[in-house]
């Protein structure tokens, strides 16, 4: 696989994690821009292994995993979605404001969500001369600024969006989820 190849395909598996950030920026009570490098770097390193893990699950099992990555991600991406919903519909209470910074759990979660598809890449990857360690780290390079990016102009439509932001999140992360099933279906 050529290095433009490589490039492209690094920021194809990255558009779904950037979609998802658009929707975590925007229900976040103004990130800064280290926040969302941050974030960026949580869906990057996650984003980079799962491809890894793939290859070696392509090595020795690749059908079991094709089968179900798109699953997967759907259930996880949808539970996340409905869930942000579920926040940004019910009552404010008072002196609640939105989150200053995200969780941890539920950024991994998302970004776990959002790379399953290059788990399956990585399966992929491993039926063709590639040098898995490029294509990984290229993934993870793109997440990472798409992420950030996304963050960022989530921010400037949370602003816009108000208190709701946290319904549009949740159904960024639906769409996504639905995008990612559909195209396995």
């Amino acid at each position: 696989m050529n290095p433009a190849a490589l490039l492209l395909l690094a920021f194809a598996m990255s558009t779904d994690a950037f979609a998802a950030a658009i929707g975590r920026g925007a229900s976040l009570k103004t990130p800064r821009l280290t926040e969302a490098f941050r974030i960026g770097l949580i869906f990057g390193s996650i984003e980079a292994v799962t491809p890894l893990v793939g290859w070696l699950i392509g090595k020795s099992a690749s059908g079991y995993v094709e089968a179900w990555d798109h699953w997967i991600a759907f259930s996880l991406l949808m539970i996340l979605g409905l869930h942000m919903i579920h926040e940004g519909v019910k009552p404010d209470e008072d002196g609640v404001e939105k989150p200053s910074k995200q969780s941890l759990l539920r950024t991994c979660l998302t970004a776990f969500g959002t790379s399953i598809d290059a788990m399956a890449v990585g399966v992929s990857l491993a039926f063709i001369n590639v040098n898995i360690w490029v294509a990984a780290a290229l993934i993870g390079l793109a997440t990472t600024l798409m992420v950030t990016l996304g963050i960022m102009m989530g921010r400037a439509l949370g602003a816009v969006l108000g208190h709701r932001a946290e319904i549009f999140g949740g159904l960024t992360l639906i769409a996504v989820s639905t995008w990612i099933l559909s195209g396995h279906l």
